[in-house]
């Protein structure tokens, strides 16, 4: 695959033109222009192979594609939804994945916490820190979402939600008012 041909650009274009004609590109085949279309999946298939021509002219990486729609392409392509916001996008690419590698459960854990499902991301991103615990990646991911929960458990605790000090008899008495009218709606 030729990167110049795909995004329709000469060989050697500034970045500004590669930049340029991947935008147009994208805005032409993005899989949301074709929702509930019969073309939706061979527009996904063009913006995938649209995005990886990118990649290789950005990065220079043009040799290390294991080719068209490969895994690693995947990954890229779900890691520029959640950039975009298209969470949902972005879990459907990664749920068609069959590869749970620890990248998998990373990229879930993100979106996850995109969210708001903090138990969810939290256990996605521990499990892909135990597949691949030298990913600083994985670890910085993990350590600021568990350092967010703490900061939210403290502030709970600070404006007097924490169960281990409740002494407030008026709200406990409420409490068993509730439940009884629950039980035995006697009341």
């Amino acid at each position: 695959m030729n990167p110049y041909e795909v995004l329709g650009i000469r060989e050697g274009a500034s970045e500004a033109e590669i930049k340029a004609a991947y935008k147009e590109l994208v805005k032409k085949y993005h899989p949301d222009k074709y929702s509930d279309n019969p073309l939706a999946d061979l527009a996904e298939e063009k913006m995938q192979e649209i995005n990886q021509a990118y990649d290789m002219l950005m990065k220079g990486n043009t040799g290390s594609y294991t080719g068209y729609g490969s895994t690693r392409a995947d990954y890229m392509q779900v890691r520029r939804e959640i950039d975009m916001g298209n969470l949902n996008i972005a879990e459907d690419i990664l749920n068609k994945t069959g590869d749970r590698s620890a990248e998998w459960f990373f990229l879930k854990g993100v979106i996850c916490s995109r969210k708001g499902w903090y138990d969810d991301a939290v256990n996605n991103l521990q499990q892909a820190v135990n597949m691949d615990p030298s990913n600083q990646e994985y670890q910085r991911h993990l350590s600021s979402l568990m350092n967010q929960g703490g900061r939210f458990r403290s502030n709970a605790s600070n404006r007097g939600y924490n169960n281990a000090s409740n002494d407030d008899m008026c709200c406990q008495a409420l409490q068993c008012y509730i439940c009884a009218d629950c039980c035995c709606d006697c009341i």
